[in-house]
């Protein structure tokens, strides 16, 4: 497989690796979880991790799927910016870059909407739950279909947050570009990769963050009462909403603020992540032989 494939999947593995007990925090916080009277900050993050298990609560299918969409997103967004940039005869700019991440986060629909769902209902479920265990779940209750419960707006949310990711990841690049003449050490060009790579996840997240809260609200729906969730309300009848109705009732929740919780801790797990992620895929492209960004030829030059 190609080159792009394999760097792909083994920094996505590893981003989900390193961010899980972030993420695991975030959509408790999307999924209606919030300090309650009395409780500090800090009390809230320790009721998160009760346990060992719970620092790696719904990392099974993650680690697995977002491995595969990982190459598959670097894969579709290399191939769609040549084709724009040679096939359509388009010239090289950030504009193109935004597209073709956005084509690339669109083609990563098929894995990233069931990788999500299972992720959600393994992370809000009231208790320790395998992903095998809500996979099989899933299948026996609803087939294949219910493995994309939500799909539109994860589509949505992927492809116009991926956009960004390879945009600002770009301009990134630019801005901290260093003429030809001059040299600099290999710390510095790893020290920007990983710079660049973090601003992109905290941009992309920035970007989106209201449509992952829908979306985090929609799939954590279910009918089945042994697995329900801690977003489900028992009082209330097992119809899942669909994505405007789950944002009007978030809005009648708490407002706009609902929108952003958790936005900060999201935030600075993707920057960790995402420099990881970045730094893993440009590694990778350079002991395969292969360039990904100009940063490549300075790295090579102090590599030999």
């Amino acid at each position: 497989m190609s080159a792009d494939f394999w760097a792909g999947y083994i920094s996505g593995a590893i981003g989900i690796i390193i961010g899980n007990p972030l993420d695991v925090i975030k959509v408790r916080l999307q999924a209606k979880e919030s300090l309650t009277a009395g409780q500090t900050a800090a009390a809230s993050f320790a009721r998160q991790f009760e346990s060992t298990s719970s620092l790696i609560t719904g990392t099974a299918a993650p680690i697995l799927g977002y491995g595969a969409l990982n190459a598959l997103l670097f894969v579709s967004y290399n191939r769609s910016e040549a084709a724009l940039n040679k096939g359509l005869a388009l010239p090289p700019n950030l504009w193109t870059t935004w597209l073709a991440g956005a084509i690339g986060g669109l083609a990563t629909w098929a894995v990233s909407t069931p990788t999500e769902l299972i992720k959600c209902r393994a992370q809000l479920a009231t208790s320790p739950t395998s992903s095998w265990a809500i996979t099989r779940r899933i299948l026996q209750n609803e087939g294949v279909r219910g493995l994309y419960f939500g799909g539109a707006v994860t589509a949505l949310r992927d492809s116009i947050g991926y956009g960004f990711y390879f945009w600002s990841y770009e301009l990134g690049t630019q801005w901290m570009a260093t003429p030809k003449e001059d040299k600099t050490s290999l710390s510095q060009e790893a020290a920007k990769v990983l710079l660049c790579g973090g601003l992109a996840g905290v941009m992309t997240w920035a970007s989106i963050f209201p449509l992952d809260v829908i979306k985090t609200r929609v799939q954590a729906q279910t009918l089945d009462p042994a697995s329900r969730p801690l977003l489900d309300d028992p009082t209330k009848p097992q119809r899942r909403l669909g994505a405007m109705e789950i944002a009007r009732e978030a809005y009648r929740e708490a407002g706009m603020r609902v929108f952003f919780r958790g936005l900060t801790i999201c935030s600075v797990r993707a920057f960790f992540v995402n420099a990881v992620q970045w730094a893993t895929y440009e590694w990778i492209m350079y002991e395969l032989g292969e360039e990904s960004v100009d940063l490549q030829s300075l790295l090579r030059s102090h590599c030999r």
